[in-house]
């Protein structure tokens, strides 16, 4: 993790923050404990349902909440994409 300028971050575009919740649906999708617990709390029925729900931006926002939703959980998500923490916040507050 290298520290960025607070400018660089804080002018992240929609298609930035759309990435970064591409990135967490994958981080997402790789734990055995986080996905299943990710498919309850969103209705999704299957993993067929999510992929047909990636290009929605209110479905992607839905993901950084989760992501966002325990702490530990957005430290290893922002961790694993060498990101620094507040990023995935800042992607949340540019998706519906």
């Amino acid at each position: 993790y290298q520290p960025r300028q607070k400018d660089k971050i804080a002018n992240l575009t929609v298609d930035e923050a759309e990435t970064v919740a591409l990135k967490a649906m994958a981080f997402i999708a790789a734990d055995d404990e986080l996905m299943p617990r990710f498919i309850n709390l969103t209705g999704c029925s299957s993993i067929e349902d999510i992929r047909d729900r990636l290009a929605d931006r209110s479905f992607l926002g839905s993901v950084l909440d989760f992501i966002l939703g325990n702490e530990q959980t957005t430290i290893a998500f922002s961790e694993s994409q060498s990101m620094a923490p507040e990023i995935p916040m800042l992607a949340r507050a540019k998706l519906p």
